[in-house]
């Protein structure tokens, strides 16, 4: 079925288009979130990753459709990277400012969610510190379970490459989170020994 729609869209077929869209718009908008680290530039680069694709769907090759369409997303964020850099007129912390919202549980007890919530605003902001090709296969792999092969068809890096992007990029956070061990549960703490 997924292959039928495909083919519809190829020929022109909106709907189809639009039903691909409904499949993939989520995967396509958490992808530009944990890139860009903010809501609203998310919606945008996931809107502007669609029209790319609904334009140049004729003229993609093969059928690895997930594939091909979070590389235009993945471009199109690592493009808004780039501007962001030239203007330079937000700062890092006021890129983060307002957080990235996330699904609450429905009742946690008052502590643990305000833990759950600093570790995750805590991982958001070790993501948002990786280089941009290490933060790509980190959120590819290990936030939307994509296999190394398919992270090297969408970054257009080989198998070995996304593996060392993806070792880097983790010990990297790894450091980030282990510096602010109070965001860390109990157990994995790094305490100190101290002799008396």
């Amino acid at each position: 079925m997924p292959g039928q729609t495909l083919d519809r869209a190829r020929r022109g077929d909106l709907a189809a288009f639009n039903e691909l869209v409904l499949e993939y718009q989520g995967l396509v908008f958490n992808v530009c979130l944990r890139m860009l680290g903010d809501w609203g530039a998310a919606e945008d680069a996931a809107q502007e990753a669609f029209v790319s694709a609904w334009r140049n769907l004729k003229s993609m090759r093969g059928d690895q459709f997930r594939s091909w369409l979070l590389r235009i997303a993945s471009n199109v964020c690592l493009d808004e990277l780039r501007r962001r850099r030239r203007r330079a007129a937000d700062s890092l912390e006021t890129a983060l400012a307002g957080g990235v919202p996330h699904p609450q549980d429905p009742d946690p007890l008052p502590e643990s969610a305000a833990l759950g919530a600093e570790l995750r605003a805590g991982i958001e902001d070790g993501l948002m510190q990786l280089p941009e090709d290490q933060r790509l296969a980190v959120v590819l792999c290990d936030i939307e379970g994509l296999a190394y092969e398919e992270i090297a068809r969408v970054t257009g890096a080989n198998v070995g490459t996304v593996k060392s992007r993806l070792s880097r990029g983790r010990a990297r956070l790894r450091e980030l989170l282990l510096a602010r061990p109070e965001l860390l549960p109990a157990q994995f703490r790094q305490e100190s020994k101290e002799v008396p």
